[in-house]
């Protein structure tokens, strides 16, 4: 199988979809990676370096996908990708097409076949290939809010963690999957206040015992997070629906019950955001302001430390990648239920539950389809 890297378009987007050990792992298996030139630079990465792995340069994107059976990326394509794709050709990325109905579209009218690394799942439910990202995620949220909440960028002038005479920060969490754990153990270590409300308090008794009791819980409803909001100096939304649209948990009512000058960090806005508000930023332009409250709502968060995500990412999703480029999206998707699960889009159909509820479309069960194949 031909596999095709290309250099990631999206803003400020320094990652990478494999790096040169992945490249050696699968030229190994006898397969022809084709990575385009530069791909890897921001995260580090020389071109010399994919050479010595056994890699072929190419030119260009348009090159990238007119030759490559299987795509390797990190984000979803952009709209100048869109016409490169090919009916048949494997996608193997992050997604997130609940609230991205046009690349939807195009990903069923060009009949690509596109696996998302957000729903590949195991029986447990657990998210590998989101995992280590959500990690990465959840401990910048709280380093972004505590920047943002100095005054110089427009904040209510907090320091997070206690000095004498003065209160610590209280940060408010929603969530209690990986992102919500990782940014509370953050916000732990700073010495700041913090509170996490979940629904499933079992995860919440968990996660209040991994953190030595140092975190308050609540299990979420709509007393305890209008009561959480009106507190909080930095709230992270960390909510998750796989596959689906984030629930709307801050209105735009409970947003005026805030602090002036209090941060929401939502980590939820690749799955269109936890909050009414809540639009995708970039790096280079990370936040704006709706009724005193500061919004951070970058779209790829873990491209900001390129090298520790890509890293990160492409041990997780290689094994994958390489069942993929061996058997094929299908014989490899039928013999692994956590990668079926990873299907989206399939010879036009969309095959993810979550995706046709959230998009009012047709859903196609995947089992039909690979029985028929």
């Amino acid at each position: 199988m031909i596999i095709g890297v290309p250099t990631e378009i999206k803003a400020q987007e320094y990652r990478v979809g494999l790096v040169p050990a992945g490249v050696a792992a699968l030229a190994g298996d006898g397969h022809q990676v084709l990575v385009e030139k530069g791909a890897g630079e921001g995260s580090g990465i020389a071109d010399r370096d994919y050479e010595q792995a056994g890699a072929v340069l190419a030119a260009s994107a348009t090159e990238i996908y007119g030759r490559a059976d299987l795509v390797i990326k990190v984000k979803e394509p952009l709209e100048p990708e869109y016409d490169l794709l090919r009916p048949g050709q494997i996608l193997f990325t992050f997604l997130h097409l609940a609230p991205l109905r046009e690349l939807t579209s195009v990903l069923l009218r060009r009949r690509v076949t596109a696996i998302a690394y957000e729903t590949v799942q195991n029986e447990d439910g657990s998210l590998p290939l989101l995992a280590p990202m959500s990690e990465v995620a959840g401990r910048l949220a709280v380093q972004a809010g505590a920047h943002f909440l100095e005054k110089a960028q427009g904040g209510r002038g907090i320091l997070l963690g206690p000095v004498s005479g003065a209160e610590p920060g209280h940060v408010t969490i929603l969530g209690s999957g990986s992102v919500g754990a990782n940014a509370a153990l953050v916000a732990v270590g700073l010495g700041a206040e913090v509170t996490v409300l979940a629904r499933n308090r079992d995860r919440l008794q968990l996660l209040k015992s991994r953190l030595d009791n140092r975190i308050d819980i609540l299990v979420s409803c709509a007393a305890a997070l209008e009561e959480e909001l009106a507190k909080a100096d930095l709230v992270v939304g960390a909510v998750l629906v796989a596959g689906s649209e984030a629930p709307k948990l801050i209105t735009r009512a409970l947003l005026g019950r805030m602090k002036k000058g209090a941060v929401l960090v939502d980590v939820a806005i690749d799955q269109g955001g936890c909050a009414e508000t809540s639009r995708p930023t970039t790096h280079a332009d990370p936040v704006y302001e709706v009724d005193g409250v500061i919004h951070y709502c970058v779209a790829n968060m873990p491209g900001a430390v390129p090298r520790t995500s890509t890293q990160a990412l492409t041990r997780v999703t290689l094994p994958w990648a390489r069942a993929i480029a061996a058997r094929g999206a299908v014989a490899a998707a039928a013999a692994d239920p956590a990668l079926k699960k990873g299907l989206n889009c399939y010879n036009g159909e969309l095959v993810n539950r979550e995706v046709a509820r959230a998009q009012s479309r047709k859903w196609t069960p995947i089992d039909s389809l690979l029985g028929a194949s």
